[in-house]
Order: structure tokens, then sequence, then C-alpha cells
């Protein structure tokens, strides 16, 4: 029987005058790398010569012009270049054509997953402003992804490797979640946490539902019926279709019993909900992930860092972590 390939992962290089292109170098320096995946640069190949002599690496970088001509092999960088950065282009300053070029790496990256070329895309960081300011008025990766694949709602995943967490609401208020939390939210939340791990091979997720008030709303206690209103009915459809879902239950007992492994997805009703467990168990590994798109995508936890950048003081190991779920969540076959 012959195994399915390792995943190819797009790579993009973010915004070409922050991190990004330091951490990509580190990050193929690690050995372990090309066992988890295929890697595949999309940016600069210039840049990233300029990133290796900066952090000392001997790493050469092997221009492709797509996924079928790039050899994936320890000792080397393949990068589909898409080049035009200015020659002088300085490290850690705000730039219109390095927000540009960073937007040209992501729709590349989109076309190459819409083709079926690669099975997952992990993003280093790029910079709002510098992005706006080459033209492209999105706020940041998650919405230009969503509108370069025609996608009307994603969620936010966040991983550990003790725990995965996906969210009903996120960068909002509070008082706002709540009003905003519905049946029909929290059934489409489920089913891309669903569909998500299915994809990456657990054939029957189990998934937990957080209440929004402490117990549940203790038959009534607590809220205004909330749970019975927004969530219980959502919970009851995935059921219908076999889906091994349970809720809403109290979210302090059911973290806990998900880090112990009894759940492989949490539901999180709004951000912190959501985010506390989650840095508290793992935020040196934590990664994002944006589910939804028709493609995986994984993120860094973190920004352009221009204070450092052109240094080759930055910290590969949130890049690691996020190729690393890419991997892990990338479809197992190719349907």
């Amino acid at each position: 029987m012959t195994a399915f390939p390792l995943p190819v992962i797009g790579i993009t290089m973010g915004d070409p005058a922050g991190v990004g292109p330091e951490i990509i170098v580190k990050s193929f320096g690690h050995s372990e790398l090309h066992g988890w995946c295929r890697p595949l640069v999309i940016g600069d190949a210039n840049r990233l010569r300029e990133a290796a002599r900066i952090v000392g690496s001997s790493l050469s970088v092997n221009v492709v012009a797509g996924p079928a001509a790039a050899k994936f092999e320890s000792g080397a960088i393949d990068c589909i270049d898409l080049a035009g950065l200015p020659a002088n282009l300085p490290w850690g300053k705000l730039a219109a054509a390095a927000g540009d070029a960073a937007y040209r790496y992501i729709a590349r990256a989109v076309e190459l997953a819409q083709a079926g070329l690669i099975d997952a895309i992990c993003t280093a960081p790029l910079n709002k402003e510098a992005l706006h300011a080459g033209g492209h008025k999105f706020p940041g990766h998650t919405e230009l992804l969503a509108s370069l694949t025609g996608t009307s709602e994603v969620s936010m995943m966040l991983s550990t490797p003790k725990l995965k967490v996906i969210h009903v609401t996120t960068h909002i208020g509070l008082i706002d979640a709540i009003a905003r939390i519905e049946p029909g939210l929290v059934g489409r939340t489920i089913a891309r946490g669903q569909k998500t791990l299915v994809r990456a091979g657990i054939a029957r997720p189990r998934i937990g539902v957080c209440a929004i008030n402490p117990h549940a709303g203790e038959n009534g206690l607590f809220g205004r019926g909330e749970e019975a209103e927004k969530i219980e009915p959502a919970v009851r459809a995935c059921q219908a279709r076999g889906w091994d879902v349970q809720g809403p239950l109290p979210a302090d007992t059911l973290f806990f019993r998900a880090a112990r492994g009894d759940f492989d997805l949490v539901v999180a009703m709004y951000h912190d909900q959501g985010h506390g467990p989650v840095k508290v168990l793992g935020i040196e590994e934590g990664v994002n992930i944006t589910v939804g798109l028709p493609v995986i995508r994984t993120s860094v936890d973190h920004g352009t860092a221009f204070d450092i950048a052109g240094t080759g003081r930055a910290d590969e190991r949130s890049l690691l972590a996020a190729l690393r779920q890419a991997a892990e969540l990338a479809p197992k076959s190719r349907t």
C-alpha cells in the first residue's frame, strides 16, 4: 500500500521588511521540517538569501516555477520567486512596496491552493498599515483570504499540543457577542470544526460545546435562558447528523476535560472564553488557524516585529508550530 505523500505547504513570506524572511530561513534549518511536510516558500528569493546571511545560515535558495519543480530536500529552500522588491528595501521600516508584495504572495498561494497544487497555506506576518499603503484595504490576513477565495464566513481556531478551540465570536465586546450568538451561527461554527478535523483524518471528532453562563445556566438559575435559546438547538441539530457533539457544558470543566483528552475540539462562545485556556496551556506553541476557507491556513501568533527585523534575533518557534499544524490539518487525500 502506497502512503499518501507528505502535504505540500505553501509558506507566504509576509511583509519582506519584517521578520518573516528570517524566521522562514531559521525554520528550514530544523531537520524535522521535511519530515512533516513538503515546504514551499512563496516570496522573494533575494530577500531570503539576504535573511540567510543575517542569521548565519548556509541554506541555499532554489528558485522554482511551481510545486512540481521543487526538490523538497534538506539544505535548500524551494521558493516561487515573485521578485519585484526594491534592491535597497530597508528592514524594519514600513513600505508600500512591502505591503503590496505581501499581498502578491498571498494571492499566488490562493491560486496554487485552488488549483490543487498545495495542500495548505502557512503565513508569516504582514503589516496592516503597509498592506493598506500598498493599495490593499483589508484588516488583515483573514479578511484578505476570505475575499480571494469568495468565502462569506470563517472561524478562528486556536491550537496547542493539548487543546484545539474554535470560536463562535471573536473580536467584539462581550455584550455584543452574546447578542450575536444564535443557533445558526453556533451550528455553522460546529460544522466548520467538524469538517476541519475530519479532513485532518479524525473520522469521528469528539466536540464539546461551551455554555455562556456559569454552570451552563444551572437550569435557568443563571443568565436569561441563553443556553436553551441559543446553543441547545444547534447541538441537537448536529447530533441529528450523527456527529459526536456534547453541550452546552460548563466551560471550566469542559476545558479541564478537553486538556486531559476527552475532546478533540472545544467550541467557545466568545473571545476570552477560548483564548484564556489556550494561552495558559501553550502560548509558546499556539497557532492561529482560519477554518471555513477552501484551504487550511495556519499562522504565526506574532506580528512583523519591525523593532528586531534584520538583526537575526527573531524566534522561529511559532512558525514551526504553525507549519506542524498545517501539516497535521491538511487533507490526507486528494478527492
